[in-house]
């Protein structure tokens, strides 16, 4: 039953339903012990309804509900200032604008004035994430991902051609220049072809310095230049902190931690070398792409494979780069990742490098 209370000193007045229903009961002359036990109410209750007079009261209109303020009512005249502010300075934190609102005269507190502001506050249009694709055979995106086995760290190396997303990957123990050439050349014979250019982070084997940003130019590692020089590709790098403009190597990253290490045992560097190989045919490159709709061997051997560059007549042969067998760490002489391996030579077969730079 509602109750409603009048001024102090007042007596009591009931809820305007039951005033209305006890009058019409009363009025279809039902005695007032059957109304108390219809209404489940007391008859003395009944007795003093009508002694107080509220029966005879104007029931044709519902008695006004008295509300408290709510505090979203007392911050309401406030809204004004908070979202003018916000469509200015987007930013500005709510404890900011609180205090700017106490100075107005706000009497409520702080979280409902958070509440408002998480409701209004300017959210900016993520950016949007533009997919490029590229022609057939013009560009292949690289990248190194590490991966954990009981035996020790490896670094995979990922190359995937941009246009039929053909997978190409291998394990090593360093990520050294000599790492990246002869993955590479690997990657090249897998392909059966070379594509125009090469798409790198800002990987140091790779890219020295990136001073794009200062209006400059990008500078490439010599060496790294002649291995290119070499088999006939350009280099491209990333600008820093766009990686999103490699993502067709990144994604395929975590497919491979996902589809092919985790939840796979491997008896050490050989077992994992060949599951790799098999994973790649009869998986990842036989799969369809979620992006192409199409299994990339299908795609790549239908549209890509013929417009490749021919691969070189033979490996590149660095004159400063020491094969990675002989590079090997040693206990008195640990190498570091990433170090490049320098072969002590006569000056006469650095004469030699000089007027290969010269030429290239």
């Amino acid at each position: 039953m509602l109750r409603f209370f009048p001024h102090a000193g007042e007596a009591p007045v009931y809820g305007w339903d039951t005033l209305v229903l006890l009058k019409h009961l009363l009025d279809q002359g039902l005695k007032k012990t059957a109304i108390a036990e219809r209404l489940g109410v007391s008859r003395r209750l009944i007795y003093h309804l009508i002694a107080t007079g509220q029966l005879e009261r104007d029931l044709a209109v519902p008695l006004p509900h008295r509300t408290r303020s709510s505090p979203t009512a007392k911050l309401a005249p406030y809204h004004a200032i908070i979202t003018t502010r916000l469509a200015t300075y987007p930013e500005l934190s709510a404890v900011r604008l609180y205090d700017e609102c106490r100075a107005a005269g706000y009497p409520g507190g702080l979280t409902q004035l958070k509440v408002f502001v998480r409701q209004v506050r300017p959210r900016p249009e993520p950016e949007p994430i533009i997919r490029f694709e590229t022609a057939p055979g013009h560009q292949a995106q690289v990248d190194f991902a590490e991966f954990r086995f009981p035996w020790g760290k490896r670094y995979a190396l990922l190359v995937v051609l941009g246009y039929s997303r053909l997978l190409w990957l291998k394990f090593y123990p360093r990520q050294t220049m000599t790492t990246v050439i002869n993955g590479l050349e690997e990657a090249f014979a897998y392909f059966g072809g070379v594509p125009a250019e090469l798409l790198f982070d800002q990987m140091k084997a790779v890219i020295i310095e990136d001073r794009r940003a200062q209006g400059e130019k990008l500078l490439e590692n010599p060496e790294f230049l002649r291995f290119a020089a070499h088999w006939g590709f350009r280099i491209r790098a990333c600008r820093p902190y766009r990686a999103k403009t490699k993502g067709k190597v990144e994604r395929p990253v975590a497919y491979v931690r996902d589809n092919l290490v985790y939840g796979r045992e491997f008896l050490g560097d050989g077992d994992l070398d060949a599951q790799r190989l098999a994973w790649l045919e009869a998986t990842a490159n036989v799969r369809i792409h979620g992006t192409t709709k199409e299994a990339p061997r299908i795609r790549f051997e239908r549209d890509e494979h013929a417009m490749l560059h021919p691969l070189a007549t033979h490996a590149y042969r660095s004159l400063i780069l020491t094969p990675e067998r002989e590079a090997r760490a040693t206990p008195a002489r640990p190498s570091s990742p990433g170090a490049i391996a320098v072969e002590r030579r006569r000056l006469t077969a650095y004469s030699a490098i000089a007027e290969i730079e010269e030429v290239a």
